[in-house]
């Protein structure tokens, strides 16, 4: 597929304050396109748009509120003039089993990483159709194989890829295209806070292979560069996670084969450290992930 120009085009992208938000924000910007930031963590996502310069500027919000997208969307509509790309990239996620999770900062996963791209894309929809751009939900790696620790984030991953899916055969007859990504593990804070957990950072460090290994941010922000740029239908982090898919009804099986050896001590380990540090503290991972939970 052809790469299209963005030069001049405006993107939206909310969890924009650091990681692969911040790198996509720098990354188009510097191939011509407005930038418009959207996310909690204000004070870095001003810092983000300060460095970019006068294409970006940097909006406060949080994409489980329909008044704040709203707010929002029409704010970068009258800066910017109307919105071409919008890429629903905020995500958090918590360390923790489901029978001991700390059950707010659970669901907060859920509003956030999938009620938060449905928001996002409803409120933006309409100006996205206008001008027959593009929408790229951030699913993940989580989507394909469904590790134990993990269920609300691979649950709440694998309905956007759906969601996505669904949009796009929605939306095709209006111009829109619609993508969804699937990145593995990056080193970006979420990911580097998941691992430092003093339970499920040694649970994720012993991910067999390809499933466990970490990839550089640039190796995510050049292929998701690259499919922005083809309006790409998916977008694989590394290409080796769309091979996946084809063996997706073996994997379940195949992880729970492994995390017969694995999960029982993590349990207990889990169990100790939610009674030592308390539910929350034990569940929230990442600077976004506290800024989303204390919102909730």
């Amino acid at each position: 597929m052809a790469q299209k120009q963005v030069d001049g085009k405006v993107v939206l992208i909310t969890g924009a304050a650091r990681g692969i938000g911040a790198g996509l924000a720098e990354r188009l910007a510097a191939r011509g396109a407005k930038v418009a930031l959207v996310g909690l963590e204000a004070a870095e996502q001003d810092a983000v748009a300060k460095r970019i310069g006068p294409n970006a500027k940097s909006w406060e919000a949080d994409v489980t509120s329909w008044d704040d997208l709203e707010r929002v969307t029409e704010g970068v509509v009258e800066h910017f003039g109307g919105i071409d790309i919008v890429i629903a990239n905020a995500g958090i996620a918590t360390a923790g089993f489901v029978r001991s999770v700390d059950r707010t900062a659970f669901e907060r996963v859920i509003e956030v990483d999938l009620l938060g791209v449905w928001r996002t894309f409803r409120v933006t929809l309409p100006h996205v159709i206008e001008r027959r751009g593009y929408l790229l939900g951030i699913s993940s790696l989580a989507a394909i194989t469904h590790a134990p620790g993990m269920a609300n984030y691979a649950a709440a991953k694998a309905g956007v890829e759906a969601f996505c899916n669904s949009l796009r055969a929605e939306v095709a007859h209006l111009g829109v295209k619609v993508g969804v990504a699937h990145p593995t593990w990056i080193r970006t804070d979420l990911v580097e806070s998941a691992d430092a957990h003093p339970v499920f950072g040694k649970l994720r460090s012993g991910m067999p292979g390809l499933l466990g290994k970490t990839y550089p941010l640039d190796v995510a922000l050049d292929d998701l560069e690259a499919g922005i740029l083809r309006r790409a239908r998916t977008i694989h982090v590394p290409r080796w996670v769309g091979g996946l898919k084809l063996l997706r009804s073996f994997l379940p099986p195949i992880v729970e084969l492994g995390a017969r050896t694995r999960v029982p001590a993590a349990d207990r380990a889990a169990l100790k450290d939610v009674e030592e540090r308390g539910a929350y503290e034990s569940s929230v991972t990442g600077h976004g992930g506290r800024a989303a939970t204390k919102r909730s």
